[in-house]
């Protein structure tokens, strides 16, 4: 049998009730719940079990309500004998997931990390003056050439490669909306994104700068299980340049699908991504169809992955 890699979702991913059934079933689940809210002190799980959405929606309670409730399943997939995965990966915030089930930070730190990630990014730009889009059917060399013409606007870049034909932009609204229309005269489908926050583009530079203190304050460990990182796609193990990378992070794409493909040409032949949705399970596939894609988001999930593994 190949190897196996755990990958965790970002943002996009959330909704009122993520995560309630193992809060319920399980005690391991229901600790995670408990040391997120100690950890924030403010009451997480509320918002995450009964919204409302808009107050989940909030960047600043979105990151660590995906966080904690990933790893609350993933404390259950432990306790349930789940194997050690060979590679962990996270989409974005996701990769703060990935860090922390990889041993790299304490799930206080990693709850911290989300959050004061989700203030800095939400303050770093005036609400309403940023926009992201995703450009489905172009290769991301056609979206990248989009964002180039539409740079006379203002800032525009590629936030993510999701998968080959999915990319997704981000900047200032104005600028985006003109590389999106370039990008449908190229033959092109573009779906504006809610987000409040342009992610993953210079604009996020400042954030970045203020969040990379709090990133210098935290203690990150060396990794025996390795992490591949969105600024890279490829594995680290060594905490100063995973503290690097996740600083970079902020205002630079994620490399998602290039990820993804590193992780195969490691020899992994199975992802299971483990938390809310399954929109990394579906880029995966678009990006790799031949390998074995499995997400655990309810507690019935669980069976069908254990028989799988």
């Amino acid at each position: 049998m190949g190897k196996v890699a755990f990958v965790f979702p970002g943002q996009g991913s959330q909704y009122v009730g993520m995560g309630y059934d193992f809060y319920k079933e399980f005690a391991e689940a229901a600790d995670v719940f408990h040391s997120a809210e100690t950890a924030l002190r403010y009451n997480l799980s509320q918002i995450i079990f009964k919204g409302p959405e808009e107050e989940l929606n909030r960047t600043i309670n979105t990151q660590p309500a995906i966080l904690t409730t990933s790893l609350a399943i993933y404390a259950v997939l432990k306790a349930q004998g789940f194997p050690v995965p060979d590679f962990v990966a996270g989409h974005s915030l996701g990769e703060y997931t990935a860090l922390a089930v990889a041993g790299g930070v304490e799930l206080f730190e990693a709850v911290r990390l989300a959050h004061l990630r989700g203030k800095y990014m939400q303050e770093a730009v005036p609400e309403g003056k940023g926009a992201m889009a995703a450009v489905l059917k172009l290769p991301p060399e056609k979206v990248e050439e989009a964002c180039k013409l539409a740079q006379e606007v203002g800032v525009v870049e590629p936030a993510n490669y999701n998968s080959p034909e999915q990319t997704v932009i981000s900047g200032e609204k104005e600028a985006v909306e003109r590389a999106s229309q370039i990008a449908k005269e190229m033959g092109g489908k573009v779906i504006p994104l809610k987000v409040s926050v342009p992610s993953h583009c210079s604009l996020m530079k400042p954030a970045a700068d203020t969040f990379r203190i709090k990133l210098a304050q935290t203690p990150i460990r060396n990794l025996n299980l390795p992490i591949v990182q969105n600024y890279t796609a490829k594995a680290h193990t060594m905490a100063p340049e995973i503290r690097e990378n996740l600083y970079r992070q902020i205002f630079s794409p994620v490399r998602w699908y290039q990820s993804v493909l590193y992780m195969v040409e490691q020899g992994v032949d199975t992802f299971i991504e483990i938390g809310p949705k399954n929109v990394l399970s579906k880029l995966i596939q678009q990006t790799v169809p031949q390998v074995r894609v499995f997400n655990v988001e309810k507690v019935e999930d669980i069976e069908k992955v254990k028989r799988a593994l």
